[in-house]
């Protein structure tokens, strides 16, 4: 007899990662397809990485005091409102840990990312999933709607994963006018970095003015650190002391914490890559348009285009040019803006599946 395991578990979603480029012979590969940031790490976030490794016989910092400390100075919080973690998406599972069990709801858009049925799930919680708006948006008003006694936490990802498009302020403003006080509002905002922040508002305004607003931020996506898994959450004392009392011991690493440490230090080169980033998205919208497709509004590092039944056939073609998106079956198709030679490829790709299907 096999040992019982939870029946909560039975039809959770797996996590589809994206995939690795294919190989093949004479072309060069560029993966397109997990949102990661293609530029190479900082010398001076190598230094300081390389610099922990002398500690790996000994135990992480449990409290990452001193990435807490630079945390706290640099977004000017104070430091007993800051939780970390391994990335955003380790905190979002303690999120949903500290207020939401059986007969309790998480409420979200959907799409959206890939975790939040998971992680709702896994905690016994019921998803409360909110079609997007036919702009693939969130429907803030419909969401609204969707709250009832049994809402517990509300997830409002901005920019949305994976369809690119963001919430802006009056819209945001309106939201949290309405959603009640005891209810957990947390603004996922992992791709804060590439947003017009004179449209896109940032969280940690509506943190300074809720006591029920959290912001999620990660290392993964602007600082490039996505193989560290370090993040954070500012979120006000009681939320950010509850997700302390749940965080896995040691799971952010010294080398982690050094890196992050560094990458704030560095972070004006940083957000100079983000910049450039951003305006290769752009110009790959235009592209995309030019060829007649439809992109969604982009406000991160990656673009969504909603295919529909061509969805698979897209994927495919790219990779058999050499390329790895991530496709939504049936819906769509999500693009990292990579190096340049493979935004260029994936026009030229796009513009060949494009003629095929007109």
């Amino acid at each position: 007899m096999l040992p019982r395991l939870r029946s909560t578990l039975d039809g959770i979603p797996a996590y589809k990662a994206g995939r690795p480029a294919p190989v093949r012979e004479g072309v060069t590969p560029f993966k397109l397809s997990s949102n990661e940031n293609h530029h190479l790490p900082l010398p001076s976030v190598l230094k300081a990485a390389e610099e922990a490794l002398a500690d790996l016989h000994r135990y992480p910092d449990f409290a990452s005091t001193a990435l807490v400390d630079a945390l706290a100075a640099h977004f000017d919080v104070p430091a007993s409102d800051i939780a970390v973690g391994t990335g955003s998406v380790g905190l979002l599972q303690q999120l949903v840990q500290i207020t939401a069990g059986p007969g309790d709801g998480v409420l979200y858009a959907w799409r959206s990312f890939e975790a939040y049925p998971i992680v709702t799930q896994i905690a016994g919680a019921t998803a409360q999933a909110v079609p997007l708006d036919a702009d693939d948006r969130h429907d803030l008003e419909a969401m609204l709607a969707a709250i009832d006694d049994t809402t517990r936490l509300i997830l409002v990802c901005n920019p949305n994963n994976p369809t690119s498009t963001a919430v802006d302020r009056a819209a945001l403003d309106g939201f949290l006018a309405q959603v009640p006080s005891d209810i957990l509002v947390v603004i996922d905002e992992a791709y804060r970095e590439f947003v017009d922040a004179d449209r896109i508002p940032d969280g940690l305004d509506y943190y300074r003015q809720y006591d029920n607003v959290a912001v999620l931020r990660t290392f993964s996506k602007a600082y490039g650190l996505a193989a560290l898994r370090v993040g954070f959450c500012v979120a006000h004392e009681p939320v950010a002391e509850a997700l302390r009392k749940v965080q896995v011991p040691f799971g952010v690493s010294t080398i982690a914490q050094a890196a992050a440490i560094a990458s704030l230090a560095a972070e004006d080169e940083l957000l100079e890559r983000c910049v450039t980033i951003a305006r290769q998205r752009i110009e790959m919208e235009q592209g995309l348009r030019d060829i007649g497709l439809s992109p969604a509004e982009s406000e991160a590092n990656f673009l969504w285009l909603r295919l529909g039944d061509g969805t698979d056939s897209f994927a495919a073609l790219c990779g058999e040019e050499g390329l790895s998106v991530r496709p939504f079956p049936g819906e769509g198709v999500r693009i990292t803006v990579g190096e340049p030679e493979g935004n260029a490829r994936l026009l030229q790709v796009a513009g060949d599946w494009f003629a095929r299907r007109s």
